[in-house]
C-alpha cells in the first residue's frame, strides 16, 4: 500500500549574487518559506550546481565576476531549458535586459528594489512552476511537405486566439504541436497539459494560467466533455488559449467538438514524413546524449538504413525510445543499432556506464539513471481512464504528485507528448 502524501518538499532557488552582505539578506528573507535556497557568489561555482542537480528558479545579479549574469542564464537554460530565472542589477541597459529576457528570464528586478515585491515576485514565479511555459528552442522538424504544410497552418492559427483541435494517430506529436502554436502566439506565457477529466470549472490550473494555454487529452471520453465545456465557458475558461488532442474528431461528443475545434489540424503520421525521419534521429540523439552528460555517438549507414526502412507505427514516441535503447547500448564512438522492429520497453533495464570515478559517485549516476528508465517505463503507453489520471500514478509510484512533476522534469520526460 503506497504511503500517504507527505508534506511536499520547498521548491530549489539558486542565487546568485557576489555583494555578501545582499546575498545574505535576501537569504534571511527567504528563511522559512517555500524556497530550499542554494546562495553563491561565483557564477562558475553556480554553472557546476546546475550541472549537477535540477533547480526551479534562478535569481542573478546581471554584473559577476568571471562570467557575467547574462552568461549565467545562457548557459543555465541550455543545461536546464524550464529554468525560471530572475535577473538584479542596479546599472541594467535596455539591451541587457531585452537580451536576458530573450533568453528566458522571467522578470528583471532593478536595485533597489523593496523586499515584499521580491517576495511577491517569487511567490508569482513559485505559481507559474506548475505551468512553465516551453522551451522556444525545443525541436521542431518540419522538412516534409505534410510538416511543412502544418507549420504554415499554426502560424495562421497563431495570429487568432480561437481555439484548436489536434487530430492524429498516439506518439504522432499533437502535444508537441500544441507547445509549437503556444510558442509562436506568446513564448512567454505559462502552457499546461491536463487530461479532460481534470478540467473543470473550478479547476485551480485555470488561475494560473491566465494568458497563456491550455491542451486537453482524451477528449474522446464522454464523462469529460462536460466538465470541458464548462471550463470553457466560464470567467476564467475566457482567458485562456485552449487546444485539444485526439485521434479523431469524430470520436468526440458533437457539443464538445463544435467549442473546441473550431480550427482543426492534422498531425501526420512519422510513415507520411519520411525526409524527417535523419534529422529526428540527430535531434533524439542531441537530446538524450546531453542528459546523459555523454558526447553525441556517429550514426553509421547501416543505422540510418535501417531508420529509412521501418513503418514506425508507433511514430516519434517509438523512435525517441528506440534512440534511447541504442544509446544505452553504445559503448564506443558508434551508435549500436537499433533494437528490433517491433520491439517496446521490455523486462531488461538498460544503464550507461557512469563516469569513472569513487564508487559512491559511479552508483549515485547509475541510481539517477535507473530513477529516470524506471519513470519513462511508468509513463510508457498510459492512457488512464477518467478516474485514473497523474494523481494516480504519483500514488502508485509511493509520490505526491508535486514530487512526481519534479522527478519527470529533472529527468527530461514529458508527461505526455501524443
Amino acid at each position: 500500500m503506497a504511503a500517504p502524501p507527505s508534506t511536499p518538499k520547498p521548491l530549489r532557488l539558486l542565487l546568485v549574487e557576489d555583494k555578501d552582505s545582499f546575498r545574505k539578506l535576501l537569504v534571511q528573507t527567504l528563511e522559512g518559506g517555500a524556497w530550499e535556497v542554494a546562495a553563491l557568489g561565483d557564477p562558475k561555482e553556480a554553472l557546476r550546481l546546475l550541472g549537477e542537480g535540477a533547480f526551479d528558479l534562478l535569481v542573478t545579479d546581471l554584473r559577476l565576476p568571471g562570467l557575467s549574469g547574462l552568461e549565467l542564464l545562457k548557459s543555465a537554460k541550455r543545461l536546464q531549458p524550464h529554468l525560471r530565472a530572475v535577473v538584479m542589477s542596479a546599472f541594467g541597459e535596455p539591451a541587457d535586459i531585452v537580451e536576458a529576457i530573450r533568453w528566458g528570464a522571467d522578470d528583471f528586478l532593478a536595485k533597489p528594489f523593496d523586499l515584499q515585491a521580491f517576495l511577491d515576485l517569487l511567490e508569482r514565479l513559485r505559481a507559474l512552476g506548475e505551468a512553465p511555459a516551453p522551451d522556444p528552442r525545443e525541436p521542431w522538424i518540419k522538412l516534409s511537405p505534410p510538416m511543412a504544410a502544418l507549420e504554415r497552418a499554426l502560424g495562421k492559427a497563431a495570429e487568432t486566439s480561437l481555439p484548436v483541435l489536434f487530430c492524429g494517430e498516439p506518439g504522432s506529436g499533437k502535444a508537441r504541436a500544441a507547445r509549437r502554436l503556444h510558442t509562436l502566439r506568446h513564448p512567454a506565457a505559462p502552457f499546461l497539459q491536463l487530461r479532460a477529466s481534470s478540467v473543470g470549472p473550478g479547476a485551480r490550473e485555470l488561475a494560473l494560467l491566465q494568458g497563456g494555454s491550455l491542451y486537453v487529452t482524451d477528449l474522446d471520453l464522454p464523462a469529460s466533455a462536460a466538465g470541458v465545456l464548462e471550463a470553457m465557458e466560464g470567467p476564467l475558461g475566457r482567458g485562456v488559449h485552449w487546444m485539444g488532442g485526439c485521434r479523431e474528431a469524430e470520436a468526440i461528443p458533437e457539443a464538445l467538438r463544435l467549442r473546441m475545434g473550431v480550427l482543426t489540424l492534422k498531425v501526420p503520421p512519422l510513415r507520411e514524413r519520411r525526409e524527417d525521419l535523419l534529422p529526428l534521429l540527430a535531434t533524439c540523439l542531441e537530446l538524450q546524449a546531453r542528459r546523459d552528460g555523454r558526447s553525441v555517438p556517429i550514426v553509421g549507414k547501416a543505422v540510418e538504413r535501417e531508420l529509412l526502412g521501418r513503418t514506425w507505427p508507433g511514430n516519434v514516441r517509438q523512435l525517441a525510445w528506440a534512440v534511447t535503447q541504442a544509446l544505452a547500448a553504445t559503448g564506443g564512438a558508434m551508435l549500436a543499432d537499433l533494437p528490433p522492429e517491433g520491439a517496446t520497453p521490455s523486462t531488461t533495464l538498460l544503464l550507461p556506464f557512469p563516469e569513472p570515478g569513487t564508487l559512491e559517485a559511479m552508483l549515485g549516476a547509475l541510481t539517477f539513471a535507473a530513477e529516470g528508465a524506471l519513470l519513462r517505463r511508468a509513463m510508457e503507453g498510459r492512457r488512464p481512464e477518467a478516474e485514473l489520471g497523474f494523481p494516480a500514478l504519483a500514488r502508485e509510484l509511493g509520490l505526491t504528485p508535486r514530487a512526481l512533476a519534479r522527478a519527470l522534469r529533472e529527468h527530461g520526460i514529458a508527461l505526455e507528448d501524443e
